[in-house]
């Protein structure tokens, strides 16, 4: 029995959904393995994310609040992680696994002889080691694996494997981490941010639904009806690589192995053919519904509903009958 760490992404001094996700799969692993749950919380804002945190399961925060945290890339945040796991001799560690948190895993994984699992949708405990349950070639094969040698399991969750769970724990206990950058941690330095226009729809990493378009809406006024569709269903809206090659939604919200990976719990495709490209960025969404007038799409062999015609007839209608049901 020691204890398990847990990654802590956030924006604005508050947890994203995704590392409240990962506290619910902590809490699952640590009744089977008897490890009690810390959170590693990177930047300021740890004190006043306490409470929340504990609520959800975590007893105790290591944080690293310093300018130098995000100053640099990636390392930085390699090395106060090194410093997290040194401290508690933890040989678990959960993140959400985005983009950015897989380089700082990889990284971290060589520093403390890791072995480094990513998109798991299901963990479960085999004689105290985790088995992870994942989809490969684009969700065409479901795999089992764990990290078979080394000391550390490093291990990346997929958005919406979890769900959210408060347990009303109290106010985890903060423990500050002494990190002293390394020169190798300064060499790549962040000159500049580039914030994007804030949307008042959820993040379709984190949202339980999610609203796409493709090349069948013909135009880039096609992703007004899908704005509208989704501010119905309080949804993100993504997009096909077609879609936005084409330049008529932006790149961030591309959907697909080269853009985001989703697993909401409801997924609506209009006009998307279902290559497999796309197939390997939603193919893990619980309910998958696909609107497309070419019967013999390939979108329909996942589709847990389809509807065959066409979009611009069918979204209005469906917009009109939610917005009757909310009254």
């Amino acid at each position: 029995m020691g204890e398990m760490l847990v990654l802590i992404d956030h924006t604005d001094g508050a947890p994203r959904k995704i590392s409240l996700q990962l506290l619910t799969a902590a809490r699952k692993i640590a009744a089977e393995t008897g490890d009690t749950i810390a959170a590693v919380w990177i930047g300021e804002g740890a004190d006043d994310a306490a409470a929340t945190l504990g609520e959800h399961g975590a007893e105790l925060v290591y944080t690293w609040d310093s300018d130098e945290a995000f100053a640099y890339v990636t390392v930085p945040q390699v090395e106060a992680l090194q410093a997290a796991i040194e401290e508690s001799d933890a040989d678990t560690l959960l993140f959400g696994s985005t983009n950015h948190t897989k380089d700082v895993a990889a990284r971290l994984g060589i520093r403390v002889d890791g072995g480094v699992i990513t998109d798991v949708t299901g963990v479960a405990v085999e004689d105290g080691r985790l088995v992870c349950t994942k989809e490969v070639f684009g969700g065409d094969t479901i795999t089992t694996s764990k990290v078979a040698e080394g000391k550390m399991q490093i291990i990346g969750i997929a958005s919406n494997a979890y769900p959210v769970e408060s347990v009303g724990g109290d106010e985890a206990d903060i423990e500050e981490l002494d990190v002293e950058l390394s020169e190798a941690a300064q060499v790549a330095k962040v000159v500049s941010v580039e914030k994007q226009v804030a949307s008042d729809r959820p993040d379709i990493g984190e949202a339980a639904v999610v609203v796409a378009g493709g090349r069948g809406l013909g135009n880039e006024e096609g992703f007004r009806l899908m704005e509208q569709l989704a501010d119905v269903l309080g949804a993100g809206v993504g997009a096909s690589r077609a879609a936005t090659d084409a330049g008529w939604y932006p790149h961030r919200y591309q959907i697909g192995q080269t853009g985001r990976t989703i697993a909401p719990t409801l997924y609506i495709g209009s006009g998307i053919s279902g290559a497999i490209q796309h197939r390997a960025g939603m193919q893990t969404s619980q309910t998958i519904v696909a609107v497309n007038k070419d019967a013999e799409a390939p979108i329909f062999q996942i589709a847990d509903f389809g509807i065959v015609g066409d979009l611009y007839t069918v979204v209005p209608k469906l917009i009109e009958e939610l917005e009757d049901r909310k009254g």
